[in-house]
């Protein structure tokens, strides 16, 4: 076993602290003089797998060097080729989208799309607890009874009967889907899905926005390839000022940021800093956004409030608000979407305080971690499932139940394809359903038969390496002095970014700090300013500190010498720039 980090076997949250290993602090020094970066960049750009020759071009990732020709896509052309029919036929046109932030941000792109072309478009989104996940035979029927063209986005590659139904009553379907496919798949005109089995792109890392992103690239190309522009008097949409929606889906369905979507992130977060879109500006603003956006805001702030409409709200809600033009209108469901995340949270800590009873109970130190509950809400069993992954660095399962029958979400971690596994019970009968893609899916099981589909879920995931780590190990990428964590560093471990899945955010350990200020702030959380040896301060903020052991430990040791854990960010608040940390974790020092 490699040596705790700092010496920090058990930190206050029982962790076992883990630091670079040799080859990563090699490889590390060699990108640092070969680019002229600070080590420690150097040193996460390597867990990375950036080779030291490619480090420059990989910090400035872009379209032009990463798009794909979307035809490389199974599909992609006769969807492209439909579409652009569609737009120049002036066809009734409606799109079925997932009620999570995927689907409404792939429902948005393309409304918005069709919107700069003059042509406007239904958008159906459908409720979680009447409707279920994805197109049912009613919605669609009736959508097809005034649609020439339907679109499921986000959903749809599993929907043979929905799809069939719409057939029947006249409309075409294209579906614009990233969820794992079976090996047959709905009479559609096209089903564009990069992991369906025969497609060969490349691209099954993407979420529905950026299949979708790709369809409007290859559908503006087909519609210039014609001369409609031109003939039609009408400009290219301009699919790079969208960008803001591929981003904010990417980012809040956990989708990996590597290749293409590494860089579909970083311009749209550049666009959505312009706040041109309405509602995504009014979702800031409620959510008290007070520096350009990062990754984390998208998968923390931003995500979360449009999830809520569709966890327990009106699922439609998310969709209207990064669809309208009206910054009233934005403003009032901005405001909506806030209040109903609020009940989310409340809603979602008495089932995440039960959950954690009961995982802990069951033993975390296993491939899976997973919890059920008679009762417990639909709408917040994935973002609990999320809570139960973060705390264990297991994939988790959370499962409400309601009449002899379960159904729960799953999120996985970094290198476990959950969704495979998932897939795999389905089709052996362990589970009445269930699919999604690697880091998140979801299932339905009959309540008599949910221990042994756990057990043998868990049986898949060990295959994959789940459960090979420590359940409590965190990982580390150095030690910085509290006078070394400066803007310009951040920044440039920014360039290194954006963070989420596949690519965690940088953490490092502040060692032998003294807590020079602590004082709580809002119902939980802790403002901290830490001390060096030699000098130098440095703001901190534990968020949710005192619903566990941190926040009574670190309000405690004022004076003491501390090793604290977190990551770095750039604090605009007052307008001055300064950079942050973001506490993770703490322990005793022996300093």
């Amino acid at each position: 076993m490699t040596q705790a980090f700092l010496g920090v076997e058990a930190s206050v949250l029982g962790r076992r602290w883990i630091g670079p290993g040799a080859e990563t602090e090699r490889l590390g020094l060699a990108i640092a003089q070969t680019a002229d970066l600070p080590e420690i960049v150097g040193r996460v750009l390597a867990r990375s797998g950036v080779a030291p020759e490619a480090a420059l071009a990989y910090l400035e990732p872009t379209l032009r060097d990463l798009m794909p020709d979307p035809s490389t896509l199974r599909d992609m052309d006769a969807a492209a080729e439909r579409l652009a029919d569609a737009v120049q036929r002036g066809e009734r046109i409606a799109i079925f989208g997932d009620y999570d932030v995927d689907g409404a941000a792939s429902s948005a792109l393309l409304y918005r799309w069709l919107g700069a072309l003059g042509r406007r478009a239904e958008i159906y989104i459908p409720d979680r607890i009447d409707e279920g996940y994805g197109p049912n035979v009613p919605a669609m029927e009736a959508l097809a009874a005034r649609s020439d063209l339907i679109l499921c986005v986000d959903c749809g590659t599993l929907s043979f009967e929905p799809i069939a139904a719409a057939r029947a009553k006249g409309a075409e379907v294209i579906v614009a889907d990233h969820h794992l496919a079976a090996e047959t798949l709905p009479e559609a005109t096209a089903v564009v899905n990069p992991n369906r089995q025969d497609d060969d792109s490349g691209m099954g890392h993407l979420c529905a926005a950026g299949v979708v992103f790709l369809l409007l690239v290859a559908a503006n190309r087909a519609l210039r390839g014609r001369g409609w522009f031109h003939k039609a008097g009408v400009p290219q949409p301009d699919l790079m000022g969208m960008l803001d929606l591929v981003a904010l889906a990417t980012v809040a369905d956990v989708a990996p940021l590597i290749g293409l979507n590494r860089a579909l992130v970083r311009q749209g977060l550049r666009i959505m800093a312009q706040r041109c879109n309405p509602g995504l500006t009014a979702l800031a603003d409620v959510a008290r956004m007070q520096s350009a956006p990062t990754a984390f805001h998208l998968g923390f702030l931003l995500g979360p409030r449009i999830n809520a409409g569709g966890r327990i709200g009106k699922a439609d809600l998310g969709a209207r608000l990064l669809t309208t033009a009206d910054p009233a209108e934005a403003a009032a469901l901005a405001e909506r979407l806030d209040a109903l995340n609020a009940e989310r949270r409340e809603t979602e800590a008495a089932v995440l305080d039960a959950a954690i009873l009961q995982a802990e109970e069951r033993g975390a130190d296993g491939p899976l971690v997973w919890a059920a509950g008679a009762g417990w809400h639909p709408g917040v069993v994935g973002i609990v499932a999320s809570r139960l992954k973060e705390r264990f660095d297991r994939p988790a399962v959370v499962i409400g139940l309601e009449g002899g029958e379960g159904k729960g979400s799953g999120r996985s971690v970094s290198g476990v394809d959950l969704g495979s596994a998932i897939a795999r019970l389905a089709r052996e009968g362990a589970i009445l359903k269930g699919g999604g893609h690697r880091m998140a899916a979801g299932l339905t099981v009959a309540e008599a038969r949910l221990a042994d589909a756990m057990a043998r879920l868990g049986d898949l995931l060990a295959l994959e390496g789940a459960g090979a780590g420590g359940p409590r190990d965190l990982a580390l990428d150095g030690a910085l002095a509290p006078a070394a964590a400066s803007v310009e560093l951040c920044e440039m471990l920014e360039q290194a970014g954006p963070f989420g899945a596949s690519a965690p955010a940088p953490r490092f350990a502040i060692p032998d700090a003294r807590i020079a200020f602590a004082k709580p702030a809002g119902d939980s959380h802790l403002r901290l300013t830490l001390a060096g040896e030699a000098g130098g301060r440095l703001d901190a903020i534990a968020f949710r500190a005192f619903e566990g052991s941190l926040g009574e430990f670190l309000s405690n040791r004022a004076g003491a010498p501390v090793h604290v854990a977190g990551k770095l960010e750039i604090d605009d608040w007052g307008g001055r720039r300064k950079a942050k940390l973001r506490v993770d974790d703490a322990a005793p020092s022996g300093g």
